[in-house]
């Protein structure tokens, strides 16, 4: 997620005022507030039971029992089955992956093809959508919801003609975006309302300390930040340099000339330069890393120190001239970060969308967006027989390849079953490091650049509670915690759209969001590529017991002062455990700047045949948006 900044960008910044660079897009709504209704909720019957539901599971979700096994054993071990059973269906295309690039190379194909192009979407989980899954509860006739994954959708104007025409397909477009806009709550900090109260949340000998207002505009030198600093448990010396450094006070790279200081900025980690020019102690790091490990699924340890601050990282008005000669720089890439829309469940309703869109049977009275939150999906419909297009669910591909009869045959894994179809066409929306393992026949650059990045690992977990009494009198609505397993605790996003009624007030139940990464530990004499593969070692090692215990001592450290008790108040919990996270963005400590066409991601989704490649990875960045634009060229390619 980070963007080459050019020494044409550090020499021709433009000076901003105090705490642009992520203040600036904390100014009111240009429209007034929707009402928005607080009568009598819509009474919810939770899903039958013996109905198949994944959104109602609970434990570990994400990279669940069952959808990662067969896999790890073609990519560690080499084994796969010996025979297949050849099914009597041929499509016209085969989609490996029912992410968004899955999903939306199926509409792109479909559209352009005509409605009677066979379809068939493979993949290895319990449920569609990738990293946007859907958590949903119930308790007392109301439906909860909150984020499984995915959850942003940034400002439409940042799309390709390609997706948006896609996002206007299924009803997404600037209106409605406007309206999401003012159907969510101003205290939504989590949903981007940046003027919402926002916390941190420090371990104390009694409970958490925990430091309301406004914590973000405190960071970057706003209003009370010195009473906001002087409120944490940290030693005196350490006070006094955060509040130099929030305010820039002070230029903490005085000492070097202006081409040493580009030279310094673009060589050395953000928290090098923390440690080193700031004398921040490296206990004092973890509150100045929790925004960019939210926002990078990395630390400052791996970014530069001018990556770090525009990702961020805070101090820029702590460099002097070079901080205000890169600000406008960062106010632009955080803008756009930080410029989003949600639903109640993340993008998991962008992906109920895609499927009605493709499957108008699982969802038969939908109207689009503005009640697919509420719709219920039967999972019963995906696979039917009669559908032009077919998604089927927990089956794992092992094999993709041309049989030279014009046709590809691709085989996988469902439930211990050895099954191969044919298609005219395969478009492999799976992660790319997978991509070498379902096709050896591919060249070996090929397979080189496919395996050069790998995902950001990080947990999303969910926890339930009989009501919100203890959690409301914290005040904001969401938490940093930097030196907790959970470095986000927030409430799930409470915005009325879709037809969905939030909680509306601390009597309701509701749902807690909390967020991990393992990307904390201390300067590693490894590549950051290295870090990430230990990171994800240690999110398939940790169990759901520890989660849950994690999660439990947490709450109740938080919220025991307010009368909570984990034992009582904590209905259920669903971990999201995404080992194989967001994509590999380059970073500027690692990678070296590649020509044109050359890059490790370029060169790996190369066509290949009747193969294409679309996820992601294939464009070295987590958005949504590029997404839908690898699709729309995994389909042209296949298409011409």
């Amino acid at each position: 997620m980070t963007r080459q900044i050019t020494r044409r960008d550090f020499i021709n910044g433009i000076a901003i005022g105090a705490g642009g660079v992520v203040l600036q897009g904390c100014g009111s709504d240009s429209e007034p507030a929707a009402k928005i209704s607080i009568g009598a909720p819509t009474v919810f019957n939770p899903p039958d039971s013996s109905a198949y539901y994944p959104p109602t599971l609970t434990g570990m979700r994400g990279s669940h029992e069952g959808s990662f096994e067969v896999a790890h054993d073609l990519a560690w071990r080499g084994h796969k089955p010996d025979q297949y059973q050849t099914l009597n269906e041929h499509y016209d295309l085969v989609v490996v992956g029912a992410g968004m690039s899955g999903l939306a190379a199926a509409l792109f194909y479909r559209k352009k093809m005509g409605p009677d192009a066979r379809i068939l979407l493979l993949d290895n989980h319990d449920d569609f959508g990738g990293h946007a899954k859907r958590n949903e509860f119930h308790q007392d006739g109301r439906m909860m919801l909150s984020l499984g994954g995915a959850q942003n959708i940034e400002a439409l104007s940042g799309y390709s003609e390609a997706a948006r025409g896609l996002m206007t397909d299924i009803g997404v477009d600037d209106d409605f975006m406007k309206l999401m806009g003012r159907r969510t709550p101003k205290d939504q900090f989590l949903a981007g309302k940046l003027d919402a109260d926002n916390g941190v949340a420090v371990p104390g000998p009694d409970g958490h300390i925990t430091v309301g207002g406004n914590w973000l505009a405190a960071m970057f030198g706003g209003k009370d930040h010195e009473k906001s600093v002087r409120a944490l448990p940290l030693p005196a010396d350490q006070q006094d340099k955060l509040i130099d450094f929030f305010a820039g006070n002070r230029d903490f790279l005085d000492d070097l000339s202006l081409s040493e200081k580009w030279d310094y900025v673009n060589s050395t980690s953000y928290n090098r330069y923390l440690v080193d020019k700031v004398g921040l102690a490296e206990d004092t790091l973890p509150i100045l890393n929790v925004l960019i490990i939210h926002l990078t699924g990395v630390s400052g340890w791996n970014l530069t120190v001018l990556e770090g601050m525009t990702m961020g990282g805070t101090g820029i008005k702590s460099m002097g001239w070079v901080g205000k000669a890169t600000a406008n720089v960062a106010e632009t890439l955080l803008d756009s970060l930080l410029d989003v829309q949600m639903f109640p469940d993340g993008n998991a309703s962008i992906a109920r969308l895609l499927v009605q869109k493709l499957i108008p049977a699982v969802a038969p009275d939908m109207q689009g967006p503005q009640d697919v939150v509420i719709s219920r999906f039967d999972y019963s419909a995906l696979d039917r027989e009669n559908n032009a297009t077919r998604l089927r669910l927990n089956s794992t591909v092992v094999g993709v390849r041309d049989n030279g009869n014009d046709q590809v045959e691709v085989d996988y894994v469902q439930q211990g079953d050895a099954l191969r179809v044919t298609a005219d066409h395969c478009v492999l929306a799976c992660y790319n490091a997978l991509i070498p393992h379902l096709c050896p026949e591919m060249p070996e650059a090929q397979k080189e650049g496919l395996s050069y990045g790998v995902k950001t690992p990080f947990v999303y977990a969910n926890v339930q509670l009989d009501n919100g009494q203890a959690f409301s009198k914290l005040g904001p609505t969401l938490f940093q915690c930097p030196y907790d397993p959970f470095q986000w605790v927030s409430t799930s996003p409470a915005i009325h759209v879709g037809g969905y009624e939030p909680p509306r007030g601390p009597d309701d139940p509701m749902v807690m969001f909390m967020m991990h990464s393992p990307m904390t530990e201390p300067e590693q004499p490894m590549s950051c590529r290295d870090q990430l593969r230990m990171g994800r070692h240690k999110i398939y090692n940790t169990s759901f017991a520890d989660y849950e215990q994690q999660i439990r001592e947490q709450l109740q450290s938080m919220l025991g002062k307010h009368g909570f008790n984990h034992e009582t108040d904590i209905r259920a919990i669903t971990v999201n455990r995404i080992p194989h996270g967001y994509a590999y963005a380059y970073l500027g400590l690692y990678d070296p700047e590649w020509e044109e066409g050359q890059a490790p991601h370029e060169v790996g989704r190369a066509q290949f045949g009747r193969i294409s490649i679309a996820n992601t990875d294939s464009e070295a960045t987590a958005l949504m948006n590029l997404a839908f634009d690898a699709a729309w060229r995994a389909v042209e390619e296949q298409t011409v």
